[in-house]
């Protein structure tokens, strides 16, 4: 008999004579096999713990020392700008620290001058207003008894003044806030010193600096780094030092005329000026008038108008005479970039971010305009502010769309020649080709 399918099936499945057949996995190994944590799941956790460990410390230590990074930045700008008179001194014998020194003497020694004039002058608005706040307070006081017909007199409002709690109240809060002034102050004059401190360092080994930082890069590199190097040091000097050259002129002019008009304190006023003005960029002119007028305005109002023509007059002979030829070799950016980076950094640093802004932004339009290629400008009207005159074309198809396919021309005047025939459709067509170009 024939072997059916189910009897060679089992015949299959029945082991031979003499041998035991293999035992049966248990039930589920395959399924346990398959769910087995694989060996570089562990790795990866503790990896990407770890990540997230050094991100979270990082991002805290950043912001611990943001304040310690600004004055870093801010001390680096500052030796870039005194690099070239360092630079200077050093190349005609001086060893490079004493020339820092001397540099940063200078600077320190017209800062205190400056503050002390301006120290003075506040001083001086102070007592005065002490001074003849009776006689203002007996002036307010008859007013008020001629319009309301009270009887008020300088002592009781005096008396009622002291006694008062808001006064009392008033002093409280300003003792407490003396405290938070003095903290202030302090906080300050240290982070001055911090700034001037990197700042010596900066200027002082800026060759052992540069040499330490192409230690660790390839010969390319480092003569891309040393040309960068070199382009922020010609870029913030030449901006702080034409500024400081236009800020002299400025407040030369804005001296005589507060001395012409008799307005107190024109020394400071013009230094006030003069520095205010050049280093906030194009309303820094009008801000810094601003004391000036009101200082002005004390002596005679007149005098406050004819201080505000003078600042605005100087102004534009500033923007469009002198500030072109002082800056067009140290800083060539156009007066809506500079306004916007100082915008810019005012966001992102404050008032620091304003005051190293233009220099930074002069520094990276001077480093890249080397590998961005520039290529002839094309010689079109537009290029120089000028439209193309596409009224003629316009008209002539205006015309033609009126007069119709089929409908021939008008003829000419009397006396005039007959135009070809054509020739009207073609200067159209050709009218009407050159305005859609």
């Amino acid at each position: 008999m024939a072997p059916t399918d189910e009897t060679a099936q089992v015949t299959q499945d029945t082991a031979p004579p003499g041998t035991t057949p293999p035992a049966e996995p248990p039930a589920g190994a395959e399924a346990g096999h398959g769910a087995r944590m694989p060996r570089w799941l562990p790795r990866a956790l503790v990896l990407a713990l770890a990540l997230i460990a050094c991100f979270q410390l990082g991002s805290w230590a950043f912001h611990q020392l943001t304040g310690l990074l600004i004055n870093i930045l801010i001390a680096f700008f500052l030796a870039l700008a005194v690099e070239p008179a360092v630079s200077w001194m050093s190349a005609r014998g001086l060893r490079r620290g004493f020339a820092t020194f001397l540099v940063f003497l200078s600077v320190m020694i017209v800062s205190a001058g400056f503050i002390t004039l301006m120290g003075s002058m506040l001083a001086g608005q102070i007592v005065d207003m002490v001074e003849d706040f009776p006689d203002y307070l007996d002036s307010v006081i008859s007013w008020i008894n001629q319009t309301f017909h009270t009887d008020l007199s300088r002592v009781e409002v005096q008396d009622s003044l002291v006694h008062s709690d808001w006064l009392q109240k008033y002093v409280q809060n300003s003792a407490s806030g003396v405290l938070d002034v003095s903290a202030q102050v302090l906080g300050g004059l240290f982070q001055l010193l911090t700034i001037l401190l990197f700042s010596f360092y900066f200027a002082a080994d800026g060759p052992r600096l540069r040499r330490a930082l192409c230690s660790v890069l390839p010969p390319a590199k480092q003569a891309e780094v040393l040309r960068a190097w070199e382009i922020a040091v010609d870029k913030t000097g030449g901006y702080l030092y034409s500024r400081g050259l236009m800020a002299l002129i400025s407040g030369i002019a804005h001296y005589i005329l507060l001395q012409v008009l008799g307005v107190p304190y024109a020394p400071v006023l013009a230094v006030w000026v003069g520095l205010v003005s050049q280093f906030i960029p194009t309303i820094g002119t009008y801000l810094a008038g601003a004391l000036p007028m009101l200082l002005a305005f004390t002596v005679d109002p007149w005098y406050a108008l004819w201080v505000l023509i003078f600042v605005v007059v100087y102004q534009q002979f500033e923007n469009y005479v002198l500030q072109p030829k002082l800056t067009a070799k140290s800083v060539d950016i156009h007066p809506a970039v500079a306004f916007g980076s100082v915008i810019a950094g005012t966001a992102l640093l404050g008032a620091v971010g304003a005051l190293i802004a233009i220099p930074a932004v002069a520094t990276l339009q001077a480093f890249l305009g080397a590998y961005v290629k520039r290529y002839d400008v094309t010689d079109d009207p537009r290029v120089h502010g000028h439209r193309r005159h596409v009224g003629a074309p316009l008209l002539a198809r205006m015309r033609r769309a009126l007069r119709g396919p089929n409908r021939p021309e008008a003829p000419p005047a009397s006396g005039g020649p007959s135009p070809k025939p054509g020739a009207g459709d073609a200067e159209g067509a050709e009218g009407a080709d050159g305005a859609d170009k």
